[in-house]
């Protein structure tokens, strides 16, 4: 038995040092301030915690023998999954995923500094709810808490519950199970809460905003900041309506993998890139007149500043009987390829050169005094069309105060939008630009942000007490699962004490070890 020990339970789970028991508690728990660790201890919150737990025991004692059982369960499964998927398991993407989970976050994650604000407060909130599920188990058994502390560790913040160890040791050992596996229980049903708030959010924040129209546009930068500003919404891409930031990435991705197996296609030009006959605009033939010749440079297509090679698509004849569905029509020649000036393209009609019959009986839909031209795309220069809207231009926002039909998004985006040819690299064009899925319904632009950031707190809050409740259920030692197992090894087996501490002592190391081997693995696969 340890003598005059307060047991302490934390996020970073320091080496626990002796402290003195709760009667002679004086001067030898003050504030704790150092170059690399610094705590508060809190007294005031150790009578209402006290007085709630005795109030409600009944329910308490209910609510955390069920938490008892998560913990004994995850004890055993989180083990067992940990050292099959670094044994015994081959499928490195499953035991990445689980390696995520389990750590929190990849170590090769890129953490900006806005994002390690989040991460600060999560870990904070996350680690307050474990210690607090410590409390009021404590509490709820009839234990007086010494005092709550709030630490920073290096530059990881932590909490811990300090209280006499002695006092609960002389308590049955489910009381002492239901004390360990509060912690981890609460930051299993806190990370629920937060996955269910993720869930509702839309629905929570329906009165104030609209969901899943069009992805508003919160920060933009180098490339697509001369085209759009904070507070448009993307309503196409391509021609391919957007309703939100998933779209966006699935749109960009499936374009970017179509230019890439076109430029491994045979009808991939040499020097001239891809060309895609389903993108086709009506160029007049005067306007042909006044485009510029290809020149080419280093075996490459190079037109002027503004200018992108172009090359005419010979139109499906319906006259003839040949089904041309899922292919490409004869694209173009070298010989008819143009430089034109995109801006006088973007607002011309479309064509398409792959056989699908107009209303006019033209498969191109190209008056006779225009051609269908079709721009040279390449892997790292695409052409792509984008379509937005000014929502909260003052013209956007009387248009909306004067329509109250269903077709006011569709007016407004007629009225206060506009269509730009983007050509260049996907993938900048994707990070260029930070969205969200929501809008405001009252055209309070300030509060576009509050959707997004509540959205990464939560999104953080669930990661990382997913990874509290995950990581505190290992045998480790300093962790929640080194005490559940000494107090089940203590209570299941008819062995002595003495065999029970050396099974204990094996069974932690080896689970600090093959955690170690786990983090380490992760960390080596993702960086090599």
């Amino acid at each position: 038995m340890r003598v005059n020990r307060a047991r302490r339970h934390g996020a970073a789970r320091l080496p626990l040092r002796a402290s003195p028991p709760l009667i002679h508690r004086v001067t030898a728990t003050v504030n704790a301030i150092s170059c690399w660790y610094c705590d508060l201890k809190i007294y005031a919150l150790n009578e209402p915690l006290f007085r709630f737990g005795r109030k409600h025991t009944m329910i308490l004692k209910l609510w955390f023998s069920i938490g008892t059982g998560f913990g004994l369960t995850a004890l055993i499964g989180v083990t067992w999954i940990l050292i099959w998927q670094l044994f015994l398991s081959s499928d490195t993407r499953l035991s990445n995923l689980f390696s995520s989970l389990l750590f929190g976050f990849s170590p090769s994650l890129r953490i900006s500094m806005s994002d390690a604000g989040y991460l600060f407060i999560s870990t904070l909130v996350s680690v307050s709810v474990h210690e607090f599920g410590h409390a009021i188990a404590l509490a709820s058994e009839g234990i007086q808490l010494e005092y709550i502390a709030v630490f920073i560790a290096v530059l990881f913040p932590g909490a811990l519950v300090a209280f006499d160890y002695d006092l609960l040791q002389a308590l049955p050992r489910l009381t002492s199970l239901r004390v360990y596996c509060a912690g981890i229980w609460h930051n299993a049903v806190f990370c629920a809460l937060c996955g269910l708030l993720l869930f509702l959010q839309p629905v929570i924040l329906f009165p104030f905003y609209m969901h899943a129209e069009s992805p508003l546009v919160l920060e933009v930068a180098s490339p697509l900041s001369e085209f759009l500003s904070p507070g448009d919404a993307i309503a196409s891409l391509d021609g391919a309506a957007i309703h939100s930031v998933q779209n966006w990435m699935e749109m960009t991705a499936l374009l970017d993998k179509k230019i890439l197996q076109n430029s491994s296609d045979s009808r991939y030009f040499e020097g001239f890139g891809a060309v895609d006959s389903r993108k086709g605009y009506c160029v007049p033939n005067a306007l042909l007149e006044d485009g510029k010749n290809v020149l080419l440079a280093k075996n490459r297509s190079v037109c002027p500043e503004d200018f992108t090679a172009f090359v005419k698509i010979y139109c499906f004849d319906p006259s003839k009987s040949v089904d041309m569905d899922g292919e490409d029509v004869d694209l173009g020649r070298k010989e008819n390829a143009l430089c034109l000036n995109t801006k006088d393209i973007v607002n011309l009609e479309k064509c398409d050169g792959r056989g699908k019959v107009k209303k006019n009986g033209s498969s191109c839909m190209c008056s006779e005094d225009e051609s269908c031209l079709s721009p040279v795309q390449f892997p790292d220069l695409m052409w792509i069309e984008i379509t937005y809207s000014r929502l909260y231009s003052r013209e956007s926002l009387q248009l909306r105060s004067s329509l109250l039909d269903s077709n006011t998004s569709d007016a407004v985006q007629q009225t206060c939008g506009g269509t730009f040819i983007f050509v260049g690299d996907m993938i900048s064009m994707v990070h260029s630009v930070q969205l969200t899925e929501y809008q405001p319904r009252w055209g309070v632009f300030l509060s576009k942000y509050l959707p997004n950031k509540l959205e990464k707190s939560l999104i953080c809050t669930f990661h990382i007490s997913l990874a509290l409740a995950l990581l505190n259920s290992l045998p480790v030692y300093f962790l929640d699962g080194e005490s559940i197992l000494e107090v089940v090894l203590s209570h299941f087996t008819s062995l002595s004490s003495r065999k029970t501490r050396k099974i204990h002592q094996v069974c932690v190391v080896g689970g600090s070890l093959v955690s170690v081997l786990a983090f380490l693995r992760m960390t080596f696969i993702n960086f090599f």
